[in-house]
């Protein structure tokens, strides 16, 4: 029934999204944060490009990794038309096995929360895990659904070109206070010339963690040396406010 990051969607984050887009602040913190890493990074979730490329421009030796056919191809097209030579690779987050080792692992923009139970959460954590360096860095975002509102629905549309359009409609579903998620389904209508041409149905569902808890889980794995910083400022604390925490944490 549902389709997770198919042709259509894949255009309207590639159009709503573009290369060096930052999702408030998130290239820039991460940018400042990574200064002086010489070794391989690993971007987890690369999607189509909007945060990797930016950091292959400046230099840094990254590579990255996606479930998503479409999103891939649209980071190589990307990269291509830059002149970029992209490292990637096609597998799932929350296991994986490249035969090598990072200096750092990053998951921006709460692409972790996209790991829908918490069994393939703590094994894409076992996972980065096992592919840093000692010593190596794994820097994460974590979402709070501080403005979640059961039952709303919001339509937005997006002219893609002259003759072709996007519509977007997003139905907040249900909040999950036992299981810790948020459910979200999105419908995506193409159109061309006012002619519905597809259509794309997406399941978005958001798993959140308290800050002791993702603590917690990272110590079970191995990790140390954990912080937690809100809002991309530097061991900010967050508050009861704070809908975004990027912890780090050192193998």
């Amino acid at each position: 029934m549902y389709k997770n990051y198919g042709p259509l969607s894949t255009a309207l984050y590639d159009f709503t999204k573009p290369v060096g887009y930052s999702l408030d602040g998130d290239i820039e913190y991460y940018l400042e944060r990574l200064q002086g890493v010489k070794g391989k990074i690993l971007e987890a979730g690369v999607g189509s490009g909007r945060f990797y490329i930016p950091f292959m421009e400046k230099g840094f030796d990254i590579e990255g990794i996606d479930h998503s056919p479409e999103m891939l191809a649209s980071c190589r097209k990307r990269c291509q038309e830059r002149g970029l030579t992209p490292v990637l690779y096609e597998g799932n987050v929350c296991q994986f096995t490249l035969g090598q080792q990072y200096e750092a692992i990053v998951m921006p923009t709460g692409s972790f929360c996209l790991i829908e139970n918490h069994q393939e959460a703590l094994s894409a954590l076992t996972s980065m895990y096992q592919h840093l360096v000692p010593g190596g860095r794994l820097l994460v975002d974590l979402l709070l659904p501080t403005d979640w509102k059961t039952g709303e629905i919001t339509t937005s549309y997006h002219q893609i070109s002259q003759d072709e359009g996007i519509a977007l409609e997003r139905k907040s579903i249900a909040m999950n206070w036992v299981e810790q998620y948020t459910l979200m389904v999105l419908k995506y209508e193409k159109w061309q010339q006012g002619t519905l041409s597809d259509t794309e149905l997406q399941k978005f569902l958001l798993r959140w963690y308290g800050i002791e808890e993702f603590k917690l889980l990272l110590q079970s794995i191995g990790f140390s040396a954990i912080t937690c910083s809100a809002n991309y400022k530097f061991l900010q604390q967050p508050t009861e406010e704070t809908s975004l925490i990027t912890f780090e944490a050192v193998r």
